[in-house]
């Protein structure tokens, strides 16, 4: 088979392999026990939701509507979208299951989403997000929780020399006064936007602040900031929500031109940065939006959450030189002979039940004695379990230290139990 022929992964999307997945499993293992601490129940929704949820909810100018969603149509006409972020589903699931009726939620879940961008290093058409949301909570102090949570996630995770960005985008009323002030900046540098921009300036000309676009970097600077025009509400609740960072010890910078890329957002928004992946400087990034329940048929529901990308935080791990251990064997059952084979199969069977927790590797395939210890070291077990045929006849078997000089060993079967359970229980 030619080189061109051979089957590969769809661009962007791409295969997690065993040799990577220590990273994946410490990730996701240690998210779900911070967030137990924290009363945060998982919940698991669609991958695939209607078309018109995610325009609805995200925004019909947004880059995402406008150009990166995986859409078709199904066999029933209906037009289906596999999901590029989840928060619009989450909210979905909230509604369709009466879970917002006189009730608080602190919700959690993780997988993939796909989005139809230029592929690059932390940028991908599958990636896989972890997501936090509360809903029912219309005060700062949730805010300072959630962003408290992923400060204490990088320190359980060893990551560090993250930035945390915060900023407030108002109320709608406010945002929307503040929209005609931009527009009007804008428009007076219409010669100085770009295509994109051009687009935004009549729909959402906050967007036009989202710009990566370096030649317009110096107009964004310049144009007005939203927080000269907020609300006092808005702006109280922005002060009490720094008021609980400082307390806590947790430092951040207020950056008036992060304004999201999804129009949703309300008030508080923050975004947890690097310097050490390039260009995809974001890992974890959220807010609140207070009105998105509503805006999708469900009674006025304060809300907020955050989603951290998981490729972004291993990748990160990784720079950092955060090590995470691999799940090796403990024991490597070697078996050479058939009678060896058959006793080896139901005694390992044995030590499981009477062992838990502790990983036992069997041979199988074969093989010679000299293969198969082989194997067994590769494997990373701290010992090998050597049955042959002759200690199957006499009910004893072999104990070999793999990572040890001690001196190999016979145990008789009905001590092994007892045996293991001392070395490596």
């Amino acid at each position: 088979m030619s080189t061109e022929s051979k089957l590969q992964p769809i661009r962007g999307m791409n295969d997690i392999l065993p040799s990577e997945i220590a990273y994946w499993q410490h990730l996701e293992t240690t998210a779900r026990a911070l967030f137990a601490e924290y009363g945060f129940q998982e919940i698991r929704v669609p991958i695939v939701e209607h078309t018109s949820l995610f325009k609805r909810s995200i925004g019909e100018l947004t880059d995402i509507v406008e150009k990166e969603m995986y859409t078709f149509a199904d066999r029933s006409g209906d037009s289906l979208t596999l999901r590029p972020e989840v928060t619009a589903g989450l909210v979905r699931a909230m509604i369709s299951n009466g879970l917002l009726h006189n009730q608080r939620q602190k919700v959690w879940c993780m997988g993939p989403m796909f989005r139809h961008e230029r592929p690059q290093k932390g940028r991908y058409r599958q990636f896989h997000q972890i997501d936090v949301e509360a809903f029912g909570f219309a005060g700062p102090d949730l805010d300072a929780e959630l962003i408290l949570l992923t400060a204490r996630l990088w320190q359980r995770l060893g990551i560090q020399r993250v930035t945390l960005n915060i900023n407030s985008l108002g109320t709608p009323q406010s945002r929307q006064a503040y929209r005609e002030i931009l527009r009007n900046y804008f428009s007076r540098h219409r010669e100085q936007l770009d295509e994109d921009s051009v687009r935004r300036l009549e729909g959402n000309p906050l967007r036009i602040l989202d710009t990566k676009n370096p030649a317009m970097a110096e107009l964004v600077a310049a144009a007005p900031l939203l927080t000269d025009y907020l609300d006092d509400e808005s702006a109280l609740h922005f002060k009490i929500l720094r008021h609980h960072l400082d307390a806590v010890g947790v430092p951040y910078v207020v950056n008036p031109r992060l304004v999201r890329g999804l129009d949703y957002y309300t008030r508080t928004v923050f975004e947890w940065v690097t310097t050490e992946l390039g260009s995809q400087d974001a890992v974890c990034s959220g807010g609140r939006y207070d009105g998105l329940v509503a805006q999708l048929g469900g009674d006025s529901t304060p809300a907020m959450g955050w989603a951290l990308g998981e490729e972004r935080i291993i990748g990160l791990m990784q720079v950092q030189g955060i090590q995470v251990q691999t799940q090796q064997p403990d024991v490597y059952v070697v078996l050479v002979g058939e009678g060896a084979e058959a006793v080896g199969l139901k005694l390992s069977e044995q030590l499981r039940s009477q062992l838990p927790g502790v990983r036992i590797e069997t041979n199988c395939g074969g093989g010679s004695f000299k293969s198969q210890l082989k194997r067994a070291d590769k494997s990373g077990a701290r010992y090998a379990l050597i049955l042959g045929d002759s200690e199957t006849e006499q009910q004893v078997i072999g104990l070999k230290s793999l990572r040890s000089d001690e001196p190999q060993v016979h145990v008789s079967w009905d001590q092994l139990v007892a045996e293991l359970r001392q070395r490596v229980a």
